[in-house]
Parts: structure tokens; C-alpha cells; sequence
């Protein structure tokens, strides 16, 4: 199993990503991609007020005493914090595309993906009804993935 090291090196690949996505663009996009920001925002907001009795981490270790979510959109989806930061950097890219933003967001995407699969097997561990809670929820898209 991989160390601490690898959740923190994830996190940074990611933020790094985030960054580049808001720092080559305009934060609030116009038209049709801002519908995406506003959809990223919301998903966020609702996962962090139902995260609220939790012990909220941007690594993927659970930290001690942590309860496992499945209320607001976690009865739908186990990474609803992955989808709405993948929502609102599309929003960012699709509002001024360019080759190295689609690049940002593919590297966003994939460690994301990476850190979910990682997460999963640690959330695993940590609690016995979290297979169970796996067969009725996606991990990012609802009733699709």
C-alpha cells in the first residue's frame, strides 16, 4: 500500500492543476460554462454542509474518530467533492479552451481518478459498511460512474 507520501503528492498534483486552471483565465466564466462553475460550486457547498459531523481531509487518509458520509450527495455519488471540482474547472477551460488548459484539466481528471481508487481501498479498511454503501453509488457521475 502506498504511504502518506503518495496522498500529499496527489494533493499537490492536483492544487497544481486547480491553480494553472485559475490563474490562465478569467475565474467566472460567461455564457453556458458558467452554468458548469455555478453546478461545481453548488455540489461543493452541499458535500461540505452534509461532510459537516465528519472530519473533513483533502488527502485520501481517514483520519481517526471520521464517520463515513452517505447523506446528500454521497446517497448518490462517494467523490461528490471530486465531481464539482471536475464541473468547475470544465467551466474554466470551456470559457477560454486552450491546448495546456485541456492539459490541466486531463491532469486534474486523472488524479483525481487515481486518488479516488486510492481512497477507496483506505475507506475500505476503515469501515465495514463501505462495501456495501460501493454497490448502491457511483463514484463520480450518478448512475453512470
Amino acid at each position: 500500500m502506498h504511504g502518506r507520501w503518495f496522498g500529499y503528492t496527489l494533493v499537490a498534483i492536483q492544487f497544481a492543476a486547480l491553480l494553472y486552471l485559475a490563474a490562465s483565465g478569467p475565474w467566472l466564466a460567461r455564457g453556458w460554462p458558467l452554468l458548469l462553475e455555478i453546478a461545481g460550486i453548488g455540489l461543493g457547498l452541499w458535500a461540505l454542509a452534509a461532510m459537516r459531523a465528519s472530519k473533513l481531509n483533502i488527502t485520501p487518509a481517514v483520519h481517526p474518530g471520521a464517520r463515513l458520509v452517505s447523506r446528500g450527495p454521497y446517497r448518490w455519488i462517494r467523490h461528490p467533492m471530486y465531481t464539482s471540482l471536475l464541473l468547475g474547472g470544465l467551466g474554466l477551460v470551456w470559457n477560454a479552451p486552450s491546448p495546456l488548459r485541456w492539459a490541466a484539466w486531463a491532469i486534474l481528471a486523472a488524479t483525481l481518478l487515481v486518488k479516488l481508487h486510492y481512497e477507496e481501498r483506505l475507506l475500505a479498511a476503515a469501515f465495514a459498511a463501505y462495501p456495501a454503501y460501493q454497490a448502491h453509488t457511483k463514484r463520480l457521475i450518478p448512475y453512470l460512474y
